[in-house]
């Protein structure tokens, strides 16, 4: 029998995507919960992911899910292996939410709200009687006695059994304020270099980069080089992606290279290819200086541009360069991409030189800025770093360091590209956690 000044057998810390679905799935497995969330409601980072739709995950297969991890993502084999896509989208469906799949893979409610998402699990962890405790932040934890005790500026609660699944460090408009980590390390774990993962990036050429401002562009090529921007020649732009979760790995001084959107900032580049090669990009910087190129016609070779460029200047020879740029740039870019190539906006197309269309034709192609650095981490979707994986098994996500202790979502060193593939991880991790710290307490072990 459980003593009785022990509050719950299993205490979960976090009501986000991973403490949600850990706490409901403990309940279910019969022991008794008890959640504790530090801010007013819970799973406001759902209620803010894919720009408040929830992506909830992604139809790749399992192998490209993996990949979508980097070297970590071997970690998550035994998760998926018992709780992956389809589990999830059935968990759904048991609460009534339908589910649709857009470009790209990406999955999402039917009804493109993340309230939705969050109703389900308010109505999992009701049916299964889990306790929630709100405004509760966990300031301090000991273990002593084969017992945690959880200090809040309240009180403290008492348990058997602990699921840490605080996330990460970055919205902390969320309650994502990076608590778990400091009462991971209390707790004798070791917690890796917190990085931000997902981030929009900032230009040394910032006042290029304001003239731009709010410039959102298609089906463009972005790559990142260890080296500066004046070292790259536009031959080097890559024609494939590059980077994690892609087939091709990068060489020499490519770092990455991605296709799609982006858009240009007040203080750099973001958007969706930005973002996803952010984290090497930032992890780079540590050993030298790194540039960005975009190429905005990828789908045309330099040649085939150049002879485009020069029949239009022949056509309309009294026409202002700028007029004729308006077949080639979105209005806000023509200006600065003009000077860019060393060309007074009066010009006309009849007194453009061969060199000044050729640097018309390298803009466009390969327009160059230098990264001073990303945003802060709290700026960042994603946190990378965290608790280490080498400390806890992956198979039920228990510490391998005290009984009773496990891990799920960002608080562990797990990140992943945009996409839907952190929302699974998490619901994977919190899964397993839930139904193995259950598991493990009502066997007696604990």
């Amino acid at each position: 029998m459980i003593e009785q000044k022990t509050d719950a057998d299993i205490i979960v810390v976090g009501g986000g995507a991973a403490g949600l679905m850990a706490a409901g799935r403990a309940a279910q497995e019969g022991a008794r919960v008890l959640l504790l969330e530090k801010t007013d409601s819970l799973g406001k980072k759902i209620m803010v992911s894919g720009k408040t739709r929830c992506n909830l995950t992604n139809d790749a297969d399992l192998k490209k899910f993996i990949g979508m991890y980097g070297s970590h993502g071997r970690f998550l084999y035994g998760a998926f292996h018992r709780f992956f896509r389809p589990e999830l989208l059935a968990f759904l469906a048991r609460y009534g939410l339908q589910t649709k799949t857009e470009r790209g893979g990406r999955i999402f409610p039917a009804t493109d709200d993340a309230r939705d998402v969050v109703r389900v699990f308010q109505q999992y962890l009701a049916a299964n009687k889990v306790k929630i405790v709100y405004h509760a932040a966990v300031t301090a934890i000991d273990y002593s006695e084969n017992k945690f005790t959880l200090k809040t500026a309240k009180r403290e609660y008492v348990s058997r059994g602990l699921i840490l699944a605080t996330g990460g460090s970055s919205w902390p408009d969320t309650g994502s304020t990076g608590d778990g980590y400091k009462l991971a390390r209390q707790l004798g774990h070791t917690v890796t270099k917190l990085r931000p993962a997902l981030v929009p990036l900032v230009v040394r050429e910032q006042s290029l980069a304001q003239s731009m401002q709010g410039v959102s562009l298609r089906n463009v090529r972005a790559a990142a080089f260890c080296c500066r921007a004046e070292e790259v020649e536009m031959k080097m732009m890559p024609q494939a992606n590059y980077g994690r979760g892609e087939a091709k790995k990068a060489r020499g001084a490519l770092i990455e290279s991605r296709f799609g959107e982006m858009i240009f900032t007040h203080f750099g580049l973001g958007g969706p290819i930005i973002l996803l090669m952010s984290l090497a990009v930032a992890e780079a910087l540590e050993e030298g200086p790194v540039s960005v190129l975009i190429d905005l016609k990828p789908a045309v070779t330099a040649d085939a541009l150049n002879k485009r460029l020069q029949k239009d200047l022949n056509a309309h020879g009294k026409k202002k360069i700028t007029g004729i740029m308006k077949e080639y740039l979105p209005a806000k870019m023509i200006k600065p991409a003009i000077a860019r190539a060393g060309i007074d906006e009066e010009t006309p197309a009849h007194q453009i030189s061969a060199r000044q269309r050729e640097n018309i034709v390298a803009t466009l192609k390969c327009l160059r800025f230098n990264i001073q650095g990303s945003l802060p981490l709290e700026n960042a979707i994603v946190t990378a770093g965290g608790v280490a994986l080498e400390e806890i098994d992956p198979r039920t996500m228990a510490s391998k360091k005290i009984p009773g202790l496990y891990f799920c979502g960002e608080v562990m060193d797990i990140d992943a590209d945009t996409g839907g593939y952190n929302l699974q991880a998490a619901f994977s991790t919190g899964y397993v956690a839930g139904e193995s710290a259950a598991k493990y307490f009502l066997s007696g072990a604990l």
